[in-house]
């Protein structure tokens, strides 16, 4: 699906959402109490693909419909440079505490000047996200459950949200590089990844490193469902490019 970045801001001032509740699976199968242990202490953590669906309360039929909204997705023109297809839409948020999302204007995407070498300070702009995918309940439920892994990392009253699902297609005329600008930073709280589907691909491996270039974690995302997340602001992520079968 591709990053979903929160970084804490200021009160909210307009709030609205529909709030829908993501329904956990039995006792003790909670993924998200590993995940804020380990990304508040390793830096990085995956949280299994269908650990996940069930906490989202996602059957096959829910996560069929929530992933068809990546077949009305746009190509990025900016990844095209490197030789990648990428196609893509792209959305900002605040999310309060209490989970309710507000969508803000759209506007350019914009990264720090020192967390992304290839686009240096550069304003990219994408098409914003379909109606029909902001009206998904999975929306909110994948929200929430982020708001409460970076909970783990800073307690603001609201977060900024910056949302990019996007699909790389490798072939023999594309790169199939998720991250054409190699291991980067986004310059925000949290990061992560999720899994929305595969097919007739190989590669494609997540690598997490610290500061150091120690490798924090690696991990090639499979299952659909399956999410990677990390601090930000003290790893660097990158992914192998994606070849097909």
């Amino acid at each position: 699906m591709g990053p979903r970045n929160l970084r804490p801001t200021g009160p909210v001032v307009h709030e609205r959402g529909r709030g829908v509740e993501p329904v956990p699976g039995g006792p003790g199968t909670d993924p998200v109490v590993a995940a804020r242990a380990a990304v508040s202490s390793a830096g990085a953590h995956v949280l299994p693909g269908d650990e996940v669906r069930r906490w989202l309360g996602a059957d096959d039929a829910r996560w069929a419909r929530f992933a068809g909204h990546w077949d009305d997705l746009r190509p990025d023109p900016y990844a095209a440079r490197s030789g990648t297809r990428r196609l893509r839409r792209y959305g900002r948020f605040t999310v309060s505490g209490g989970g309710r999302r507000e969508q803000l204007p759209h506007r350019e995407f914009r990264q720090p000047a020192d967390s992304n070498r290839l686009f240096l300070d550069e304003g990219r702009r994408f098409e914003p996200l379909a109606d029909a995918f902001l009206a998904d309940p999975l929306l909110d439920g994948v929200l929430a459950l982020l708001g409460r892994v970076a909970g783990a990392l800073a307690d603001p009253p609201r977060w900024d949200v910056y949302v990019h699902p996007f699909r790389v297609e490798g072939s023999a005329d594309s790169r199939g590089d998720a991250t054409p600008e190699g291991r980067h930073q986004d310059g925000v709280t949290l990061v992560s990844s999720l899994l929305v589907g595969r097919h007739n691909a190989t590669g494609g491996t997540s690598t997490v490193v610290d500061e150091t270039g120690r490798e924090v974690l690696t991990a090639t995302l499979a299952v659909p469902g399956t999410l990677l997340v990390g601090d930000d602001r003290r790893t660097w992520h990158g992914v192998d490019p994606i070849v097909p079968v």
